[in-house]
């Protein structure tokens, strides 16, 4: 009996700041992050890119990508595409690109994905506000030490 649909698994999920394909069809990711730092907020980002690459399932699948903001209930972006897995032994790259991401406040944010409305991976993107070093600390909101 051959399976016709068996969820994925979710190999790997990573933010960027870029994802672009090389002549050979290979991908390459171009600034992996692992916490924002800004010099002060609210700021935006041009473009925030989350890769994603599936694996060991079996049929046409619908991938969820959201950013959550600090208070863990208001959702910064989110997009959804779809994608199709013939045998376990392939795989699906998915690349969600947000563009015009506005943060508004410091803390952590989470970047969860889901297949199917399963969530398979929440993580956190820590957003931390580090003024140029010689700038006023009252820009920021911060009181000054004496």
């Amino acid at each position: 009996m051959q399976a016709t649909r068996i969820l994925p698994d979710l190999q790997c999920s990573l933010l960027c700041e870029e994802v672009r394909q090389e002549a050979n069809g290979n991908l390459f990711l171009i600034g992996v992050i692992n916490f924002i730092r800004v010099p002060q907020l609210p700021i935006t980002a041009g473009r925030v890119c989350i890769f994603n690459r599936w694996t060991a399932g079996v049929g046409q699948f619908t991938e969820s990508v959201r950013l959550i903001a600090p208070d863990q209930t208001t959702v910064v972006s989110r997009g959804e595409s779809k994608f199709e897995l013939r045998d376990p032994a392939l795989s699906a790259t998915g690349v969600m690109v947000f563009g015009q991401v506005e943060f508004k406040t410091a803390g952590t944010y989470f970047v969860e994905v889901l297949v199917d409305e399963v969530m398979k991976i929440r993580y956190p993107l820590p957003l931390v506000v580090t003024p140029p070093p010689g700038a006023s600390s009252t820009a920021t909101g911060e009181a000054k030490k004496v």
